[in-house]
Formats: C-alpha cells, structure tokens, sequence
C-alpha cells in the first residue's frame, strides 16, 4: 500500500515536471524574435519530436524550414535590423560551440556546407540602356515578379559609359542570383512566337553580361591594329605637291649677317625648329614680293591692286616656309599680316595639286578659328583675292545652316569654318574633309581656350596625316604645344616679337619711372599703360591731368561712350597716352602704338603676352618696358621663358629672382609636408601657410 502510493506520488511529479519542461520550450521558442514573428505569420508548422532532438539537429531544423522565409522576407526589405542580426547571431554562435569540439566534426562539416549556399553574394550585370525598360515593366510591375520569382534583389544603378549601358546589381544568395541573372537573360535575349519562347539567339552581344572581374586591355595591339588601319584608310588617295617655292638668287645668296639683319629690322622674327633632330636649313626671309611670287605673276597682280608697299615681318618669314610646303607655327598676334601669310601660299597649293579641282569629293584648304568674327573677317580677306575662280565659304554656328549647306555643296576649294559647326556638318555627310590638303588652325591658343580641343581631335581623325598644316597662335602654351607635337610634322616655328625690357624697382620708385618714360617719349610716340585695379587706372590719370599731361582712362566701370571716345582720342592723335586695365589687352586694334607700359605686371604671363601684343603691329617697331617688383617674384621664371623664346635680353637680377622663388618654394614645400606628417592641426598650416613680408628672400 505505501509503495503504491508512493509511486503514485513519483508519476504525478513526474507528469508535472515533464509538463513544466514542455511548457519552458514553447516559451523559449515564443520569446525567439524570429520565432515569434514566423509563429504569428502561421507560416511554420512547429514540430515537437524535432525539437527534442539535440541542439545542433535542433537549429538545422529550424534553418531549414524557415530559409525560405528569410531569404524571401529579406528580398522584400521586410525584416527588420534587430531580426536579421538576432539570425546572424544564433547561427554563429551554433558554429562556434561546435569548432571549439563537441564531439560532432560530421554534423558541423554539413552544416557549414549546407550554410555557404545561403549567405547573401552580389552579382553585377551589365545591359543595354535601351533594354532597361522591359526589365523594369509598367509601373515596376516585371521587376517586381523577377524578385518574387528568384528570391534576389534587383537594383538597376545611373547609366555608365556615356548612357550606353546600364549596371542591375543583383542581391541575395547565390542561386537566387544566378536565377535572377537567367530570367533577365531569357527577358532580353530569347525570340518569342505565339506565346512559346525560342532557343537563345546566337549572336548575342558580348557586352550584355560581364564578371565583375575586369579584363584585361592589350593596348599595344589596339595601338597597332589603329595605326594599320590608317594605312589602309589613307594608302589610295593621291599624292600631295606641297613644293611650289623658287628661291630669288638674291636670297639665296644671303649672308647669315644680312638675315639676322632683316629678322631684327622685321620686329627681331626669331626663326627656331621644333623638332631637336630636324637637320634641315631654315629658309632665308624674302623682303620682296617678287622673290616669293614671281613664278605667279596673277598672285603679284592682286597683291599690287591692294597697295601693299612691302611684305609685314611675319610675311617675310613665312612665305618661304610654307612654299616649300613645310609646316609651321607662327606666334603673332592679329594685325600682324598672319592672314595673308598662310593664304597666299593656300592659293598656289589649292591651284597645282595633281588631281583637277572639279574631280575633289571636297575642298582642298579648311581654316579652323575660333570665332564668327574671325571666321567672317578671313573670308573678307580671302575675297579680295581673284585667284583662278577659288571660291570659299564661312561656316559659323548662329549663322544660316541651309545657307552654309547650300553654298558648300555647290563646291568650294577654301572652307573657313568654327569647330561646332564644321563638325555638325561633317558627321551629317555635308562635307567632306578627307580631300584637305592644307590645314589652318588660326588662333589655336583661343580655340583651346574656348573648349574647342575635342572637336578639332575629332575632325583630324578625318584629315589625311600627311597634309600641310599651319598653326598660328598669340601665346605658347602647354596645351598649343601638345597639339603641335601630335599633329604636326617637324614644324618651323617663327616668332614675331617686340622689344621687351623689365626693370626690377621697389613699390614706391613706379611712379617715379613712369613720369621719367613719359619726359623721354618723342612727339610720334604713343603708349598704353596698364594697370591691375580701376581705382589706380583713375588716380594716375588724374595725377597726369593735375601735372599738365594730357591723357585717357579707360577701365570697366567708365560708360561704353567714354570708352570709345578715348580709344578714339588715341586713334588720332589726339592723346599719346593711355592708362587702361586689362580690358584693353585683348581686341584693341591701333596699328601705330609704339609702346607698352607695364605699370603693374598681369596677373598671368598669359595675359602678359596680350598685353605686349598690342605694340609692333603692322609691321612695325614695338617696345614694352615691364616695372616688377618683389611682390611679382612668383611670375619671375615665366616671364623669362617668354623672354627666351623671343629672344630677348634677360636681365640678371630676373634670374636671381627666379632662382630665389625656386629655393624658397622647395623649403617651404619640404616645411609643409613635415608638419601635415608630425604636427597636425597644430602646424604653422593653422594659419593658412602666409608669411610676412620680412620671410620673403
């Protein structure tokens, strides 16, 4: 009887405790929040004999019947961040316990495996722009059903390579994303006939899906299969006759003394080659026009209907040069008889070319420019000139485009034209520039500065390579430079220059100068002095009236009929002296202006070079007195490269200035990299690296 009922007693404990230990595991699953979320979505059917198995065998269960939930709940966004970490976590956590030796090497092994396939991998896919659309559906309706379908996520990034293509990242695990990636595929790249897909098409494009994994260019090959190309492209055409030059006895006999003599009469031309290894002679310059042109006697004629007394320094260099069908650079500025110097020769090169000018698919000379204006005074200039019927059209943006077109195709040996425009009417099949032989580029350093560069790229590519190629510019910059050295073949470089003369004074002595200059000037003289700042252009010029020095000003701030009056007042003689900023520096056309002042230097060499410009204009003599101060040392080792070029005596207390500017800009350079490596915030750099002027050498 007691044992009966103590066994009794011992199954209902036991009944008890069995039922407060089923009880602990439903709570444990309910408080999981992964758990409790899938139990309250009722989408796991909860199974107990798989719950009383071990804990690995446990977290396998689950991971298995629930993997699909989660992938698909994270492809929506819909999980939040507490529940995916929760995940990431548990799982962890089960994978470490078993690494650190439980006893189950094979479970942890399959788990580990079986795992792999779901962790979350990125697949990039590339496509065609014009494609995105019927990924994407109305409304987003087929990118959506690709999502539910494969379980990955599809992000279709901005347009790449200049809109040509576009990136769809695909998110998720990976056999998500390889199903993501074919039904894309079978989106784009499958017929469909009645309904029913075909076969995939064969000639795919190869760019419609890439690895992530960039290849590899072989630019030496692309390079050589380029350059065969142009063999091929170019091996037809005719030859070009670029040689039409007989040089006067008189030249030829020249002494050397006698042509540094007429370089330096001709506003000091300095003649140099660009190309170190050019052994050829520089031609000596004519100061006739019969020694250029006495083979072409209708040339002779229309120079003489224009009165023309001698050829401009420019003109007498380039003549020979471009005759002979070599290239050249001429650095001058406009007013200086550049014009006529590559067009004349143009003429003569358009006339004696061995295919007949009726059989050309196109003209023979293009002149680019970087203005209307300049494209429109050129043609003015070419009409002056009846030479054997050439005709000639200006091709501008703004102007009349059926006009231009019209006139074009009618046929024109001479095209002068702006990049914009030329190359709108070039890819449109209008003109066709494969026949030019002889190539203008007038103003290079404008049209650079204008943006023009990949448009002139662009129309060279059709321009055969061996062609005759001018270039003139007022500056030498590296960009001019550049284009020079890829596009032209050993070029003679002539330079029309002034005198130019630097005085390195204190601040306080400028004034004292000035008014010394101006004592010294003769009655035929007029100069133009610039200045930086409006309110300095105004208080010299007041300080000349007060003194009983008759002048003009002229800076932004005056009204336009002020402006023009004192350019006017110069023009005839009215004033020898104008004080002016850098709104005179550019566009001032006044052929008899005999000096150039530089009160104070320009802000860039640049402008420097404009400035000086404005002197020793057709053909004649220029000097400009340039005043520098401490303050300009930063401009010093520019200023004498220019100097050099032209030829010019440089003074040494330049090159002393110079060469202090490099050694204080090495140390101060060596001083800044110390301080942003050791110091920090706490660096001198605190104060935004100034000096005083006692730092200054």
């Amino acid at each position: 009887m007691i044992l009966t009922s103590l066994f009794c007693v011992v199954f209902i404990c036991g009944c008890i405790l069995s039922e407060k230990v089923k009880r602990s595991q439903r709570h444990s699953i309910s408080t999981c929040p992964l758990m409790s979320r899938i139990h309250s979505a009722g989408l796991v059917q909860f199974d107990e004999e798989a719950w009383q198995e071990d804990r690995p065998g446990r977290e396998e269960y689950i991971y298995n019947r629930n993997v699909e939930f989660v992938n698909s709940a994270w492809s929506r966004g819909s999980t939040t961040a507490n529940t995916q970490n929760y995940y990431r976590e548990r799982r962890n956590a089960g994978s470490r316990s078993r690494r650190q030796g439980d006893g189950r090497a094979d479970k942890d092994c399959t788990w580990r495996n079986r795992g792999s396939e779901h962790q979350e991998s990125t697949e990039t896919v590339i496509v065609s722009s014009r494609d995105v659309g019927r990924i994407i559906g109305r409304g987003g309706s087929k990118v959506r059903e690709l999502e539910e379908q494969s379980g990955a996520r599809i992000q279709i990034k901005s347009n790449e390579n200049g809109g040509i293509e576009t990136t769809v990242v695909l998110r998720g695990p990976g056999h998500a994303c390889s199903k993501a990636k074919k039904m894309i595929e079978d989106l784009l790249y499958q017929k469909s006939q009645g309904g029913h897909s075909e076969s995939r098409q064969i000639n795919r494009p190869e760019c419609a899906f890439q690895d992530a994994e960039e290849k590899i260019i072989d630019w030496s090959s692309i390079i050589s299969q380029s350059e065969e190309y142009q063999k091929k492209k170019w091996k037809d055409l005719p030859p070009i006759k670029k040689n039409f030059y007989f040089e006067d006895p008189d030249v030829t006999c020249m002494h050397p003394d006698d042509v540094a003599l007429i370089r330096y009469e001709n506003n000091n031309i300095v003649v140099s080659k660009l190309d170190e290894n050019d052994n050829r002679p520089i031609p000596n310059p004519v100061w006739k026009f019969e020694q250029g042109f006495k083979h072409f006697s209708e040339i002779l004629d229309e120079i003489n209907k224009q009165g023309f007394e001698h050829p401009s320094p420019v003109q007498c260099q380039s003549w020979p040069i471009l005759l002979q069908g070599y290239d050249m650079i001429g650095i001058a500025q406009t007013g200086t008889g550049k014009t006529i110097a590559f067009l004349l020769p143009a003429l003569i090169h358009i006339d004696n070319q061995v295919i007949p000018r009726e059989q050309r698919p196109g003209p023979t000379c293009l002149i680019l420019v970087p203005t209307r204006e300049l494209a429109q005074q050129i043609e003015r200039e070419a009409r002056k000139y009846e030479y054997k019927g050439i005709k000639s059209v200006c091709i501008y943006g703004g102007g009349n485009r059926k006009e231009q077109i019209k006139t074009a195709e009618k046929g024109v040996e001479i095209v002068i034209a702006t990049p914009g425009r030329l190359n709108d009417l070039v890819m449109n099949n209008v003109i066709n520039v494969s026949s030019v032989t002889y190539l203008v580029l007038d103003e290079a350093d404008r049209m650079l500065d204008m943006g023009f560069e990949p448009q002139i790229k662009k129309i060279l590519l059709d321009i055969r390579p061996d062609r005759q190629t001018v270039m003139t510019s007022a500056t030498w910059p590296e960009g001019v430079r550049r284009l020079a050295r890829q596009y032209m073949t050993q070029p003679f470089q002539a330079v029309h220059s002034v005198t130019q003369k630097v005085l390195i004074i204190p601040q306080e002595e400028k004034r004292r100068v000035l008014y010394e200059f101006i004592q010294d000037m003769k009655p035929d003289d007029k100069v133009i002095v610039f200045v930086d700042k409006k309110i300095v252009a105004d208080d010299l010029a007041s300080d000349l009236a007060v003194n009983g020095i008759v002048c003009q000003c002229i800076h932004g701030d005056r009204e336009q009929c002020d402006r023009e009056q004192a350019l006017e007042d110069l023009r005839t003689g009215e004033v020898q002296i104008l004080i002016a900023t850098d709104v005179a520096s550019r566009g001032l056309d006044i052929k008899d202006i005999t000096h150039i002042f530089n009160y104070d230097f320009p802000r860039n060499v640049e402008e420097y070079v404009h400035r000086v410009g404005r002197t020793g204009r057709a053909g004649q003599t220029g000097e400009s007195v340039t005043l520098v101060t401490r303050e300009n040392w930063r401009n010093a080792q520019e200023l004498i490269h220019i100097m050099e070029e032209a030829g010019q005596d440089i003074p040494e207390d330049l090159v002393a200035m110079a060469d202090r500017y490099a050694a204080w800009k090495e140390k101060k350079d060596a001083e800044d990299a110390v301080c942003r490596r050791g110091r920090g915030r706490g660096s001198r750099a605190g104060f935004g690296g100034r000096r005083r002027r006692d730092d200054w050498p």
